[in-house]
């Protein structure tokens, strides 16, 4: 270490603390004011995260090999680890705090966008976990648009009832909440998540962690292996950290990478893998980080989803929670690459699209020697394990912007010739279905279609996921040999299964249609022509009554209805002020604006605001 170094800025104020942290972290004092490179992850209050800071520790010690003025090495600024916070979907489920959870893709976004830019960094590889702050996290860095890769921490392996040797998960225990056993259910829960890792069937973790990895922003091959593989700590780092430098040297953004192709690709992925309806809520988050205007214009129309789910793209993957097999089992064979490769195979998918090795996507499937499906676990295109894709977009009189998704994959009865036609049950929030469900399940009748309304971003605020709901509906339609439906203005986890959809907009609080369903109204869900009406709203006369009466208590309330949750804090004050539709992520925009990247501009990293969503 020189003993005077030559400084960049030689600022006394500005040194002092770089030249402390360079000796603390023990980096050479003249690279202070060089760009900086470093290592970021999320952290939070459930075993999703317990592993990350590990992984992150991992790749700083690599990160801390590689920089300096070796041969080999990167003459830059090494900072010290930063952290995101985010709540467990697992614990809150059913509860109010679950309100929070979306909203942590938001404030994932804004912690790393403040880090990433108010410190400078000229390169970062990111450790996520969870479901929404690796979102967050994936937008915040298209933002930035300064190298940087992504890696999964891994999922959790499953459990296993000791006593049957039935492999368990989160969504095992939720659906045995209903139970009259106590001992049973303590039973389950005390054996669905050992270890740590997240989720670990295809719910919305590895169907967004399988979105990443096919967007190019993560190597396919760290998507599968679970959160305690020895490879993520000894192996995984040192690719990254080289990746990263090749990155930088080269140039290569994340706006470089992900782009309109590689969108569709990750979108036409999640089809195969029976993915998580969040997908239709992160993508178009994701797609504006990038630059898109609008998701459903710029990269894919419903249309064309439809399109692709309903006669294209098979579901490939015998995955929880529609199928057996978990993320786990997925490496096993070969893990997500197998997708895409057979997906490629079948022109599904366009494999000339960049990705952050330097490779493009079919040439980081043919170096990593996939191989191909092994017909139990993950199947071929030719012998699908289902034979259409596992979502659906619906538009009709109850969501005339094409918003509502049907998780078609995990549908287990129902649909008479692609048809449900059904009575509305109606709850003004989730606590009243759950409370129902609790303690008088016997009013639930075949052919029940529940609707819980005023849970949307803005009601609720902030979308909540029910998967408590979804699972005491599924187990009580399998005791009784019944259907149940459900239709919400929230959203749901990649962990429910059946006939459950959500995202039903314009949301209740905003007067949407589904705020002006009566208890008894026919509704019909055709997946034939994919839409969701209300016979009853078709009616001039009775659909003018309606919105009349919701807007006189409205009126009479202040201007927000009173079935509203309250906005306790300034954080879910902010959701209901500025939160936009789930058609365009269901987040926080200040404003509302959409921000798009200038495509007049000749940098790489302009933006400009344009019109208002609203």
């Amino acid at each position: 270490m020189s003993s005077k170094p030559v400084l960049i800025d030689s600022h006394p104020g500005r040194s002092s603390q770089t030249i402390g942290i360079a000796r603390e972290l023990g980096t050479e004092i003249d690279l202070i004011h060089q760009p900086s490179v470093g290592v970021v992850g999320n952290k939070g209050d459930s075993q999703c995260y317990i592993g990350v800071q590990r992984k992150v520790e991992a790749i700083h010690e690599a990160l801390l090999a590689r920089v300096g003025h070796g041969e080999g090495q990167m003459a830059m600024r090494l900072v010290q680890p930063e952290f995101t916070v985010g709540v467990s979907d697992g614990i809150r489920n059913g509860t109010r705090e679950m309100r929070y959870s979306l909203i942590g893709r938001e404030i994932t976004h804004d912690a790393l966008s403040e880090h990433l830019s108010g410190s400078g960094l000229a390169g970062c590889i990111a450790v996520v976990a969870c479901d929404k702050p690796p979102v967050g996290t994936l937008s915040a860095l298209l933002e930035h648009n300064q190298p940087a890769i992504i890696m999964s921490d891994g999922p959790i392996r499953p459990g296993q009832d000791p006593e049957t040797g039935e492999d368990l998960d989160i969504v095992s225990a939720y659906q045995v909440a209903g139970h009259p056993n106590e001992e049973h259910r303590f039973h389950i829960a005390c054996n669905a998540c050992p270890g740590f890792g997240s989720c670990g069937g295809m719910f919305t973790y590895n169907t967004m962690q399988t979105f990443i990895g096919v967007v190019g922003l993560q190597p396919l091959h760290m998507v599968a292996p679970p959160s305690d593989d020895p490879r993520r700590l000894k192996e995984f780092p040192e690719e990254l950290v080289g990746h990263l430098k090749k990155m930088i040297e080269n140039g290569i953004r994340p706006r470089d990478i992900v782009g309109r192709d590689s969108l569709r690709n990750a979108v036409i992925v999640a089809m195969a893998v029976g993915g998580s309806t969040n997908v239709v809520l992160h993508a178009p988050e994701i797609a504006r980080a990038a630059g898109f205007r609008n998701f459903w214009k710029d990269v894919m129309t419903p249309e064309e989803f439809n399109h692709l789910s309903q006669n294209v793209v098979p579901v490939l993957t015998d995955a929880r929670p529609y199928g057996k097999y978990s993320m786990v089992d997925i490496d096993q064979v070969g893990g997500v690459q197998v997708i895409v490769k057979e997906l490629m195979a079948a022109g599904m998918l366009n494999g000339n699209v960049p990705t952050c090795t330097g490779e493009t996507l079919a040439e980081q499937v043919e170096r990593l020697e996939t191989p191909n499906p092994d017909g139990t676990v993950i199947y071929s295109c030719s012998k699908p394990y289902k034979p259409t894709g596992g979502l659906r977009l619906l538009r009709g009189n109850l969501s005339p912007d094409y918003s509502a998704i049907l998780k078609l994959a995990g549908v287990e009865g129902g649909l008479e010739n692609n048809v449900f036609k059904g009575s509305a049950r109606v709850f003004e929030g989730e606590a009243g279905l759950l409370e129902a469900l609790d303690k008088h399940p016997e009013v639930f009748q075949n052919n029940d279609m529940v609707i819980v309304r005023y849970e949307g971003p803005a009601g609720a605020p902030g979308m909540p996921e029910m998967l408590d709901s979804t699972s005491r509906i599924t187990t009580l339609c399998r005791e009784k040999n019944i259907v149940v439906g459900l239709m919400t203005d929230a959203r749901f986890s990649g962990g429910s299964v059946g006939l459950v959809i959500g995202h039903v907009g314009p949301e209740a609080a905003l007067g949407g249609p589904i705020a002006l369903i009566e208890d008894g109204d026919e509704i019909i869900a055709d997946l034939n022509t994919n839409e969701l009406n209300c016979p009853a709203l078709n009616d001039p006369k009775i659909y003018a009554d309606r919105k009349a009466a919701w807007q006189r208590i409205v009126d009479e309330n202040g201007g927000s209805h009173p079935n509203c949750g309250i906005a306790d804090t300034r954080l879910l004050h902010r959701m209901r002020q500025s939160g936009v539709p789930a058609t365009q992520g269901g987040g926080i925009h200040p404003g509302r604006e959409l921000w798009v990247r200038d495509e007049r501009s000749a940098t790489k990293s302009g933006f400009e605001p344009v019109n208002k969503f609203h």
